[in-house]
């Protein structure tokens, strides 16, 4: 999200003198993107961040594909994935291909013995259920059912939960996720027509600053490996920066849908776009308002695209049988639509008070062992009369 942000002290000009009370230098580093070209950020350091005291274990985290190529509709049930204590453990990667990843996680507990950084991707936590605190090198940031916490790639975070009732929907991205550009000007500044606006974006306001030295354990994804690495200083010790390039949060309760007198197709909902996929938010809103609409969605070929939808709350008018955390797969290359008896029951209706994610991927995506495991594999023939 292209919008300039500055937390604690800086100097005047980047790239110069910064120093102590003592008379010593901060550290100054830039943090980023695209090879100098991309959205970036210049933060400054109690100690120098490149001071790696050991490399320990190396393991691979890569999900293991049950299904490769797939044209077979699919429902899993998210809620099926058990608690599990430790949050990178908790992970469960659903569905996968070569851009993104799909992930489920019920974490009971905080990351507490370790820092975690993800450099294969950017990052974007729909927390389902659960409260807490999202604690970054770059600041912090309070979470709720709803929000979207997006992490750029190399941001070093923990997360906080008030409780061990906790779901997220976490979608990786190795490509940078920005807002849809239609709804920016030329710059960047987000447009009347866009269905939010940079006050509905949280940026971190409060920035934790730690001078200490000692063994601090960061386990980095990198190539599908956890690597652990043994800091020598604390890696939260910024204390301040400026740039374009930091974690945020967005609720999809501030989400403001676009309606119109017939059915709207679903680019009026997207919230999120990469160069290979895009993420939209269904939100409760009023129905079309032409004399003879239908409200229902119509039949539609998904040629060039998977289409996965994740079910958050409300009565999900289009289907039958599904409820919260339920994740619906259609296929590229077969026509989906509404269940039978959907059209005819929407006819009237005024409004929708559902709720979800969907994720459109360019190439298709590959099933794993996890998704096996809660699938539906009767999904497809929910069509049948």
């Amino acid at each position: 999200m292209p919008i300039y942000h500055k937390l604690g002290n800086i100097p005047p000009k980047r790239h110069t003198q910064f120093r102590k009370p003592d008379g010593s230098l901060y550290a100054e580093q830039l943090f980023g993107t695209i090879g100098f070209d991309g959205m970036a950020t210049n933060s400054y350091h109690e100690q120098r961040p490149t001071q790696v005291k050991a490399i320990k274990n190396q393991y691979s985290v890569a999900p293991k594909i049950a299904l490769k190529n797939n044209i077979k509709s699919y429902r899993l049930k998210g809620f099926q994935v058990k608690p599990e204590n430790d949050y990178l453990e908790s992970r469960k990667t659903v569905l996968i291909n070569s851009d993104c990843a799909i992930i489920l996680a019920a974490p009971k507990q905080s990351t507490e013995n370790y820092f975690y950084k993800n450099t294969d991707a950017d990052e974007l936590i729909f927390v389902h259920k659960g409260t807490g605190k999202l604690r970054t090198h770059l600041g912090n940031l309070d979470f709720k059912y709803g929000d979207y916490l997006l992490i750029p790639r190399g941001i070093i975070y923990k997360i906080d939960f008030d409780t061990e009732d906790n779901r997220l929907f976490i979608v990786e991205s190795r490509r940078p996720i920005y807002t849809p550009k239609r709804y920016r000007n030329w710059f960047g500044q987000l447009l009347e027509h866009a269905p939010f606006c940079e006050r509905d974006i949280r940026r971190p306001v409060e920035l934790e600053t730690h001078n200490e030295n000692g063994d601090f354990l960061i386990k980095v994804k990198k190539q599908d490996d956890i690597i652990e690495m043994v800091y020598a200083s604390h890696p939260f010790d910024v204390v301040g920066y400026d740039g374009y390039n930091y974690p945020y949060a967005f609720s999809i309760h501030d989400f403001e849908p676009i309606t119109g007198r017939i059915h709207q197709p679903p680019p009026v909902h997207q919230t999120f776009e990469t160069d290979a996929f895009v993420i939209c938010s269904f939100v409760p809103r009023l129905y079309d308002y032409h004399p003879q609409s239908i409200p229902a969605p119509y039949n539609h070929s998904n040629i060039d695209s998977d289409e996965v939808l994740y079910y958050v709350d409300g009565d999900f008018m289009s289907r039958n049988d599904i409820d919260q955390g339920h994740i619906s797969l259609h296929p590229a290359g077969i026509p989906h639509g509404p269940h039978p008896g959907a059209t005819e029951r929407s006819i009237g209706k005024t409004k929708t008070n559902e709720l979800a994610v969907m994720v459109d991927t360019f190439k298709p995506l590959m099933l794993t062992e996890e998704a096996m495991k809660i699938a539906d594999e009767n999904y497809y023939k929910s069509w049948l009369e």
